[in-house]
């Protein structure tokens, strides 16, 4: 089952009651969801199906591993699936002679904006091995890498205090890099730019220069900040 946050909430109802059971039999989930018993029978089976309840040989009911993980990311007392931040690296990728790899986005959101080599961490993976795969996927580089940090971005509509982005970055410094820089990828350009080149395009993310030092400063760095953004370039 893909796990997103459009449970029904007659099945939310089924989920809470099982989340403080090892295992329950038919009545007593029906009891704890307090649902009619045709309207409790059809969702229970829609669960099963979709591999978020298992039914086992004793008759009695549990969550299964698709379950748990969905049961994972719920708010036992708003009986909702919470939202949460975004999990990727940001890789600050430099060159003996100053110049460092930017890339221009060619993709929605912040269409145009210049900023540097990020992805998403996938399930089960390291940072470092993250950091590693999109250099490449997106470059075609590989470098030596050092993690530096954690950088803590949150986007918001100007002049509000609706939340566009919520993205915690771990930051890799590269150096060394080798191979061939692809100049084009699919969804952004590469071009590798000193820093006054870099700030002198017209649409640069806020907060590289912060991400910059904090590359270069001795030991672990966190960074934490808000950015306001004219909704049109969201």
């Amino acid at each position: 089952m893909k796990i997103d946050d459009t449970m029904h909430p007659a099945q939310v109802t089924i989920l809470h009651a099982l989340l403080f059971r090892p295992a329950a039999n038919f009545s007593e989930l029906q009891k704890a969801s307090k649902l009619s018993s045709d309207h409790f029978n059809f969702h229970l089976k829609q669960m099963v199906e979709q591999g978020v309840v298992l039914k086992k040989d004793d008759g009695t009911y549990e969550l299964t591993q698709a379950g748990k993980e969905y049961a994972n990311r719920f708010d036992t007392d708003e009986r909702v699936v919470e939202r949460q931040p975004k999990i990727g690296v940001l890789v600050v990728l430099e060159r003996d002679d100053g110049k460092t790899l930017a890339q221009q986005r060619q993709k929605q959101p912040f269409f145009g904006y210049w900023g540097r080599v990020t992805g998403k961490v996938r399930w089960g993976e390291t940072i470092m091995e993250t950091a590693a795969r999109e250099l490449m996927e997106e470059t075609g580089l590989t470098a030596d890498l050092e993690f530096k940090g954690v950088y803590h971005k949150m986007d918001y509509k100007d002049g509000t205090h609706e939340m566009l982005e919520d993205k915690v970055f771990m930051l890799v410094h590269g150096t060394n890099p080798r191979g061939t820089l692809k100049e084009q990828f699919d969804g952004g350009t590469n071009a590798w730019l000193s820093p006054e080149e870099l700030l002198g395009n017209e649409k640069v993310f806020e907060g590289i220069v912060q991400i910059s030092d904090a590359i270069h400063k001795p030991g672990i760095h966190f960074e934490e900040t808000s950015y306001f953004h004219d909704p049109k370039d969201y």
